[in-house]
């Protein structure tokens, strides 16, 4: 298990009452394969109404959250889930948007670091991206992201033998579905972003605040371009699949 002997103090607990990891999801689809692959599955209510479940997968335990789509619903759940259990790291996971040049379809993107692509505060000096006295970017937690990217990189998928593209790099965020209108100002703005999504950078946020270790583990159902055409709605599932594969493959010890 990685990042598995830090926990935040303010807690006031033992690492051993700590959850391995809180991970977040948006949608039905993106909760059902970490439910189909666990050992066992415990719903848990919070406040604020979104499904959750304590989830075993051998000896590691995570707490799986269906907090909605969008930064708000991120936000709230993941802090009310780490105020109410106690956690090792906060996980993002399911589909993201493929933003960066030769990203394709299938491929999991673990974050280097997450921004709010619709921060805009350049008129009092920030940078593009950077809420007004926060870090410009989050970064990943080290260990959790090399944790992430070996998991992925060593899934095989549809019993084809083919190992999953695993990519690591900028994630950005925002409460908007980056289309073929908006691609080339995202591209522009974040030269460096292979993915877009809704709910990272928020999420992100909230572990700095929480002071726990972050990651984004997430698979590309679409590309933000003009060919898009559908994407999302054919390969949501199998992108939902390939991250709860991957995210389950880095909190279980080997």
């Amino acid at each position: 298990m990685v990042a598995g002997d830090r926990v935040s103090g303010r807690y006031g607990r033992s690492d051993e009452e700590a959850l391995a990891a809180v991970v977040v999801v948006a949608m039905p689809a993106e909760e059902a394969p970490f439910l189909t692959r666990s050992d066992e599955a415990r719903p848990v209510r919070l406040p604020g109404g979104a499904p959750a479940h304590l989830l075993r997968f051998a000896a590691t335990q995570v707490l799986l959250v269906r907090a909605g789509i969008g930064l708000v619903n991120a936000a709230a759940a993941a802090s009310v889930a780490l105020a109410r259990h106690p956690a090792r790291a906060l996980v993002s996971a399911g589909s993201a948007g493929g933003l960066g040049v030769g990203v394709r379809v299938g491929d999991v993107v673990v974050g280097t670091d997450h921004v709010l692509s619709g921060a805009d505060a350049t008129a009092f000096g920030y940078e593009r991206g950077q809420v007004p006295g926060m870090p410009v970017r989050y970064a990943a937690d080290e260990p959790l992201r090399q944790a992430a990217i070996a998991a992925a990189a060593g899934l095989a998928w549809q019993g084809e033998g083919v190992p999953v593209r695993a990519l690591s790099g900028g994630v950005v965020s925002a409460d908007v579905f980056v289309d073929a209108e908006r691609v080339d100002s995202v591209r522009t703005a974040f030269p460096d972003a292979l993915a877009a999504d809704m709910e990272s950078a928020a999420l992100a946020q909230v572990a700095h605040l929480f002071g726990v270790p972050f990651a984004s583990v997430r698979a590309i159902s679409d590309l933000c371009s003009p060919v898009e055409a559908g994407e999302f709605r054919t390969h949501v599932d199998d992108a939902a699949d390939r991250s709860a594969a991957a995210v389950i493959a880095a909190l279980t010890p080997a």
